[in-house]
């Protein structure tokens, strides 16, 4: 029980080894060590990074294909992870390779600890279910965690972009800057701009990249920025006018938001009230009452 117990774990830490050293872009020390061990003549095509990565993107291949790979996964996958900031191709093969082995380490967890022993077909059905279902889930609250923050992100934006198109500057290059200038404040959404001036430059027209945007990012905000870029260009109106319009618009869409927020939290301060504070504050107060009345009642029975 013990070597096959053993052998599936380290497999495992292996594999969770390459994913982490595959997706780290090289800024582990690790890795940056490893590399100049590992260096080669100059001139020569790949070195410690390439082939490592190599290796890793035909291992997950290799148990991507054990899972059937359907269209409608396929079209959910190929939204769901640039929204999340996956934008490389072997993105989804590492998705549903991360599947197969959530699954194995589950079923082997349950197994290897007895637990499965209660009720084995719903145990080990569960454990199968909540494998294949948990990279989806986690990539779903990146996609939302990422969407928070642009939303976040795009009313200091809208302030710097209406700042520079006022300037003088074009739209394309007022983006261009705003993806230097916020760029450790809000990497997130200079990546978005980055990637809509590259559309741009590569041969796309504006509204196409706009409009690549709003898909991509699937954010209400960014849509309806996208919407008021794309009427000023069609229409000619003024585009500065037109962003603070937007910009006012889109403040007082975050104070609203804030004050939402701030009145539900009545509510949501209900559960923790009756279940935590109340049962402690009951104990403190009406216990010594209690006590009192068991020794009077108490002493009247003697």
């Amino acid at each position: 029980m013990l070597g096959p117990a053993a052998v599936v774990f380290g497999a495992l830490v292996l594999i969770a080894v390459a994913l982490v050293f595959a997706f780290s872009g090289g800024s582990l020390l690790v890795t940056e060590r490893l590399g100049r061990l590992w260096r080669l003549p100059a001139g020569h095509p790949t070195g410690f990074k390439e082939k490592r990565q190599r290796l890793v993107a035909w291992l997950l291949s290799g148990v991507a294909k054990i899972l059937p790979k359907s269209s409608g996964q396929a079209s959910g996958a190929a939204l769901l992870l640039p929204r999340a900031g996956y934008r490389r191709p072997e993105a989804a093969v590492a998705l549903r390779a991360a599947k197969i082995i959530l699954v194995v380490v589950l079923l082997s967890l349950v197994y290897f600890t007895g637990f499965y022993r209660f009720n084995p077909i719903f145990i080990l059905s569960f454990a199968a279910l909540v494998g294949f279902m948990g990279p989806e889930f986690g990539l779903t609250y990146l996609v939302r965690r990422r969407q928070q923050a642009l939303r976040l992100a795009l009313p200091d934006a809208l302030d710097l972009l209406v700042i520079c198109v006022e300037a003088g500057l074009g739209l394309d290059q007022s983006l261009l800057y705003i993806g230097q200038e916020l760029r450790l404040a809000h990497p997130e959404l200079c990546e978005e701009f980055d990637l809509v001036n590259a559309e741009m430059h590569v041969g796309k027209t504006r509204t196409e990249a706009f409009r690549s945007l709003a898909t991509r990012t699937a954010v209400d905000d960014i849509k309806a920025l996208v919407a008021t870029l794309i009427q000023t260009d069609r229409f000619g109106t003024s585009v500065a006018q037109s962003l603070r319009v937007h910009s006012d618009d889109l403040r007082t869409k975050r104070r609203q938001r804030a004050e939402e927020m701030a009145a539900k939290t009545v509510v949501k301060m209900v559960f923790p009230l009756v279940f935590f504070i109340f049962p402690a504050l009951f104990v403190v107060i009406l216990g010594p009452a209690v006590i009192s009345l068991v020794h009077s009642f108490g002493q009247v029975q003697k």
